[in-house]
């Protein structure tokens, strides 16, 4: 008998890719997700799909609901380029530490073996770099923390796996990457030259992500948290790949001194600020300490152990950004 996963957030872009990826190694899938999308045609129809909001739902009916799994892939919570109403820290700490850390005590009342949370890579550098005090400049870095902080601490026999995940990238049908409207359309898209930090980061294709969320299943240890990437890459790399794709030739890539970054980010966030908004990361720092240059790239030998721990493949990162930009914007639509 197939051993059965449930997917909290099945619908959604990691999920989704969990889900194939779970299929094609045998799995039976469930899926609980919000009923946002039209799955009609493109969704496979084998994964037992049901509907509703995990953050409105209690403890006791998430139990019922995944009763018979013996696994469970918790893909769900914003993402740090979200701007929330401020303040920030209250609207990622429900989300990504009280609902998700609710949602793991009924995983394991409903008899569920092992559980793997989706996580940012932000928590393993404010580990690498506890002299930056991360969590304690930024809300979304200092949520990460604690959630993968509670779910080893609340949990009793069920095992639990913390994958901490980079820049990714890829598509999917009905979802529009979430790099066309907080990303490209800011700084690229209508703009003949772009204004961008000279940095670089740890970045990967989703498959890869999907790849480490069955492999985590598979081979992942009991209260490790994992750094997943496939390689390190410059900004100017993924820029230059974005607009050459949609315009036949990179746009020209302007990088500014770290104090006009960090002015620049400051500018940003006063922006929404105005707007009773806050972003989760404090953009103005963001510039200064984090994208103006190398310190946030996973090193290479950690990232090989990690890929050769949870069977993870290489590769396709081009690719993946050549195949986000073709979903952001049809023929024309980048200028």
């Amino acid at each position: 008998m197939a051993k059965k996963i449930l997917i909290l957030g099945g619908t959604g872009f990691l999920g989704y890719y969990s889900t194939l990826e779970a299929l094609k190694r045998g799995y039976e899938v469930g899926s609980i997700s919000l009923d946002d999308v039209n799955l009609e045609g493109w969704y496979p129809k084998e994964v037992n799909v049901r509907f509703t909001d995990l953050f409105e739902t209690s403890e006791d009916e998430l139990v019922e609901m995944m009763k018979g799994y013996d696994y469970m892939i918790y893909s769900v919570g914003p993402d740090d380029r979200e701007t929330p109403v401020a303040p920030a820290y209250e609207y990622f700490h429900r989300r990504l530490v009280v609902e998700c850390a609710k949602c793991f005590r009924a995983a394991e009342r409903a008899g569920i073996k092992k559980s793997i949370c989706f996580n940012s890579y932000f928590a393993y550098f404010a580990r690498k770099y506890p002299e930056m005090d991360l969590p304690g400049k930024h809300p979304y870095i200092r949520c990460r923390v604690e959630q993968a902080k509670l779910l080893n601490e609340q949990k009793k026999k069920m095992e639990v796996v913390i994958l901490e995940f980079p820049y990714i990238f890829g598509s999917m049908p009905e979802r529009m990457p979430i790099w066309k409207s907080v990303f490209l359309d800011r700084y690229a898209n209508g703009h003949k030259s772009i204004f961008f930090p000279q940095g670089s980061t740890t970045m990967t294709a989703v498959s890869h992500i999907a790849e480490s969320a069955i492999g985590a299943i598979e081979y992942g240890k009991d209260g490790e948290r994992y750094p997943v990437g496939d390689e390190n890459q410059s900004f100017d790399f993924m820029l230059n790949t974005m607009t050459e794709t949609v315009l036949g030739k990179p746009r020209k890539i302007i990088h500014p001194a770290r104090w006009m970054c960090a002015m620049g980010g400051q500018m940003v966030a006063n922006q929404e600020k105005k707007k009773g908004l806050e972003p989760g990361l404090n953009l103005k720092l963001v510039m200064k300490e984090i994208m103006c240059g190398d310190k946030f790239c996973v090193e290479p030998e950690v990232l090989d152990k990690v890929c050769e721990e949870l069977h993870i493949t290489r590769g396709g990162l081009k690719e993946s950004i050549i195949e986000t930009m073709h979903r952001c914007y049809k023929d024309g639509e980048f200028k």
